[in-house]
Formats: structure tokens, sequence, C-alpha cells
């Protein structure tokens, strides 16, 4: 968080007597599009406090035309460079049977697309924006070029409403990333605008893993029907939590099959740490934040504490058949708007 956005919160928190404190551990394309309305922007007073405790807006918000998100984003080939599009777009989500909300999305999905390309590919990524607010892509854990970072009004302009940047970069290393809006990020990461993206090997390892499933953490902060930004900060707790956009039951159910080796790869994208614990199995850490970890130095584990932007790819073998929970281990995170079961939690089923 910048020092100009700790002022102006610290004046909000002053004015409202909240003396609580809370924390925890390529060249632009013009695009056309269609003016955004009014109506659909969210509070633009001049204190930067206010506006970041606005709720999305949701008047003429589309229903979301898919139920699942992280799926595999397809590429088009130009000239031995592999093209992708995401459009930064609002929709309602369906997290739970009878809990549909405003989340912002790429692609019209809660994560975003999978983007998955071979170390060494030449990556180009067209983003076009067709939310109320300006935002720009930061590819997280990648090395790009300077220009390709994301970060507005220092590496780039924000891509405004209508318009369409271009990222272009070599695919490295190797290993667990993801990308995310760098513009209001206390609401824009975690209202949906974050996906994961993996860059494979250019040399196929000799024994992959028999299964390789990314899941996507995040808080979200559902009032009355509208959604706010969810922070570690007083009146803006979390109510619901998700892996992959579904909070349980409604959490996908991970089919195995008995002596499989299974590989997670875990990502953190809201705001709070999750201690992920998996039942019966015991996991080995293989790769933190990309980058492998050597197999003398692997710890053997059944808890996991993925902090904000962290990834840890896990991996086990599925000895034992039976419904085993996979969970955050903090018990808030297991709830939906304070019911248990809910939240962090998800099933992996070992058949024989």
């Amino acid at each position: 968080m910048t020092l100009p956005k700790l002022t102006k919160l610290g004046a909000l928190l002053a004015a409202a007597l909240l003396l609580t404190s809370c924390g925890q551990a390529g060249g632009q394309q013009p695009a056309v599009a269609t003016p955004t309305p009014a109506s659909l922007s969210r509070s633009t007073q001049a204190d930067g406090g206010a506006h970041m405790m606005a709720a999305l807006p949701d008047e003429g918000v589309p229903l979301a035309t898919v139920d699942q998100g992280n799926q595999l984003l397809p590429f088009r080939d130009e000239n031995g460079v592999k093209v992708f599009e995401l459009t930064a777009q609002a929709v309602r989500w369906q997290f739970l049977d009878g809990v549909q909300q405003v989340a912002w999305t790429y692609n019209g999905m809660v994560p975003g697309p999978l983007i998955r390309v071979s170390e060494g590919d030449q990556v180009r990524i067209l983003v076009k924006n067709a939310l109320p607010e300006d935002t720009t892509v930061h590819w997280h854990g990648i090395e790009v070029p300077n220009a390709m970072d994301g970060v507005p009004s220092m590496t780039q302009e924000p891509i405004a409403p209508g318009e369409t940047f271009t990222y272009e970069f070599t695919a490295k290393p190797a290993g667990s990333f993801w990308y995310h809006s760098h513009v209001d990020s206390d609401i824009q990461i975690g209202a949906g605008l974050h996906g994961a993206l993996i860059i494979d090997p250019r040399m196929p390892p000799a024994n992959p893993p028999d299964v390789d499933e990314v899941l996507i953490l995040n808080e979200w902060r559902f009032v009355n029907g509208k959604t706010y930004g969810a922070m570690p900060m007083a009146g803006m707790d979390p109510n619901y939590f998700t892996i992959n956009g579904k909070a349980y039951p409604d959490t996908p159910v991970l089919q195995v099959k008995q002596g499989q080796r299974v590989r997670l790869r875990l990502l953190a994208a809201g705001q709070f740490v999750h201690p992920m614990h998996l039942h019966g199995l015991p996991f080995k850490i293989v790769a933190t934040d990309g980058h492998a970890v050597p197999e003398g130095a692997q710890l053997t584990k059944d808890t996991v504490l993925v902090a904000p932007g962290e990834r840890y790819d896990i991996e086990f073998v599925a000895s034992e058949p039976g419904m085993w929970m996979l969970h955050c281990h903090i018990s808030h995170h297991t709830t939906n708007d304070g019911e248990e079961p809910g939240g962090l939690m998800m099933v992996i089923d070992v058949a024989h």
C-alpha cells in the first residue's frame, strides 16, 4: 500500500473514530468500445478511503455464462508467438448455491482463465478493459521486461475503460505463477481480477505427477446483496471464502486413484493467510513461489501456511482410499457467512 493511500485511510479512520488497526502478516492499442455508463462507476470522491469502502456497482451486470473458473485459456499462433486475449469485465458469479454476487473477472470467470505455456515461449497477451475503472495486469513472479510489469504510472499508463493494452514477454522461469490487477489493488484483486499462469519446464520431467491441479484461495465480503472489498480492516472483514471461485460444499471434488502421485499448486490471491491442512495424506513441498525445492530440502508436512501472493506446490501419493478433506485451519475461513461447514474446504476422493 502506498503512503498516499495510507494517509487517506488514516484520515478516514480518524474521522470515523475507528481506532482499531489490524493487518496480516508493449504498446498501447486503442480499441473501440461503448462508453461506460456513469451509473456503473464506483464512488469517485476525492477521498480514496470512501472509494475503497464502496460496493462494486451492480446495475446492468450480466450473469456469468460459465460456471467454473480457472479454465484453460486457448491461444492462437502468430509467427511463433502464442497470443492470448483477456477481458476485464463484471459478471454475476455463483459462488455457492443461492449465493450469486457481482465479481470483477477476466473473461467472465472466477478465478480468471489458466494460462499455461512452456519455458521459452514468446507470449503476447491482449488485455481489454471493459470495467468502469482503470486497470492493469501484473505478471507476478515472472521475469518480464520492465515495461511489461503492469505498475500504473511507473511502467505504463493505466488501461482506461474501453482501451486495450498489449503485454509481451518470454515465458521464464518454469514454475507456478499468477497474474492480477495492480490498480486499486485493495479491491480489484480480491474482487476477482486474478488468475494462474503456469510455465512448464522446457524439458518435460521424466516422472511427472499423475494429477496436477491449481487451487486459488480467496476471500469475499457480501452484505445485503452487495459485493465489497474484503480486507484485514475493521468493518471490511470477509464472510465468504473460496477455492477456485466456489465455497464449500460447491468447491470442486478432486477425483484420484489409489497409488497416483498428486501435485496441488496452492495460490493465495487475497489478503489473508491460510494454513492449508490435508487429512490422511502427508505431502512434500516440492516448489515455493515457482522455484523448485531440491529433493534433499523438501519438508514432509500436513499443513502449509500460504500467505498472500505465495504459491506452494505440494505433492503426495494417494495411498489410502476414501474421502479426504483439504481445508484452511483458521476455523472462520471454513464458514459461509458464519455458518459451518463452508468456505475453504474441498474433498479429495481417492478411489480403489
